[in-house]
């Protein structure tokens, strides 16, 4: 960037000598034939460096280096005084004044010069120790507003994830391109589970024991939810619906899936037992089947439920219904894509509420394969 230095000197040939200098060297020059004219300038071009005569009729250099230093904003601009006066006798007066250095006439080049550049090397030196003080305190002006921003981000997705999934809620609060309430179509592998012998156990139990039921039963299923990252759609007393591949696409849904759905039974077997030896015959059942579905925002504006509507929803809400304690039935398809991964056997041709066929279902009878070995049986 080109330094402008402001050229003050009552004589023209003074001033042209300068500017010509000045000039040869890269420098733009302004000039100003008063005090008063300078301080105008001072005001208008922002100079970076001042040579300033100390002997011109009104204000003399003294006076003008004075005005220029009682602005704080000129606080650390150059100022070089240039007379023909004893310099020995003028520099007091110059320094008090707030000059920055001293030139005698007749004015050598070389010195001109030198002065110059060393002077506006400390000036450039101040400015950008000037805009990076700046900077900070404009980082440390906003800094506790992006932390409360921070906060309030952090408050919404923790309530978000009281109604949603931890997925959907992020992508609710991180917004984007796309709304994730918006209706949309995907391909899904949905989970339906729910306990066998708690409309009984309802019947003759007490309100506060049927809670705390549900609390150990939710507890135990929703943290293989969050662990296996599925999406839950709905708590409906013992039921349950859980997705996968919507909103956050997964390469795996059937897979992974299977291994909550494995993972389930196997924490649900533990709750039964301690539930039997309080006198509550307690088991669970899970359906699974994978197809496309109709998925967005269902409610209105006071309350919004994330909901998935389709074929494969109720066909695994109905495997769910013929699974007995402890056992997972698994749709034709979902078996397709797992085959090879876990131990299974045909469950027969279901008549299903809901559909004009017999549906092929498949009952899991051991655990998936590890992961290295699932995810190399894949399709790609």
């Amino acid at each position: 960037m080109t330094a402008t230095i402001l050229v003050v000197d009552d004589t023209p040939l003074n001033v042209k000598l300068f500017a010509d200098l000045l000039g040869a060297r890269g420098y733009r020059t302004v000039s100003a034939s008063s005090g008063a004219e300078a301080l105008q300038k001072l005001a208008a071009e922002a100079p970076d460096l001042v040579l300033l005569d100390v002997m011109m009729p009104g204000m003399s250099g003294y006076e003008v280096c004075s005005a220029i230093r009682a602005d704080p904003a000129h606080a650390m601009l150059p100022v070089v005084l240039v007379t023909a006066l004893d310099p020995a006798q003028e520099r007091a007066k110059g320094l008090e004044a707030g000059a920055d250095d001293f030139l005698s006439k007749p004015v050598a080049q070389a010195e001109l010069l030198a002065r110059v550049k060393s002077l506006l090397r400390i000036k450039q030196l101040y400015d950008e120790v000037q805009r990076q003080k700046n900077e900070l305190a404009e980082w440390n002006r906003t800094l506790a507003q992006r932390v409360q921003e921070g906060v309030q981000q952090l408050e919404r997705v923790g309530r978000l994830r009281r109604f949603f999934s931890p997925q959907l809620a992020e992508a609710i609060v991180d917004g984007g391109t796309v709304d994730p309430l918006k209706s949309h179509r995907c391909e899904i592998t949905v989970v339906f589970l729910d306990l066998r012998g708690f409309t009984a156990f309802t019947e003759t139990a007490d309100p506060e024991e049927v809670m705390a039921v549900l609390a150990d039963y939710h507890a135990a299923v929703g943290r293989r939810i969050l662990e296996f990252e599925g999406t839950l759609e709905r708590f409906t007393g013992d039921g349950i619906m859980v997705f996968f591949n919507d909103p956050t696409p997964v390469h795996d849904p059937a897979p992974r899936a299977a291994r909550m759905a494995l993972a389930m039974q196997g924490d649900v077997a533990l709750l039964a037992e301690r539930w039997r030896k309080r006198g509550h015959a307690l088991q669970m059942g899970i359906g699974i089947a994978q197809g496309f579905a109709t998925l967005g925002g269902i409610g209105f504006p006071g309350r919004i439920d994330y909901a998935a509507i389709g074929t494969v929803t109720n066909l695994a809400a109905r495997l769910c219904g013929e699974a007995a304690g402890g056992e997972i039935l698994v749709s034709q398809r979902v078996w397709g894509l797992i085959d090879g991964m876990v131990e299974a056997e045909p469950a027969g041709a279901l008549v299903l509420k809901g559909f004009a066929r017999p549906v092929p279902a498949f009952r899991l009878r051991g655990g998936l394969r590890s992961m290295d070995s699932a995810e190399r049986a894949l399709p790609r």
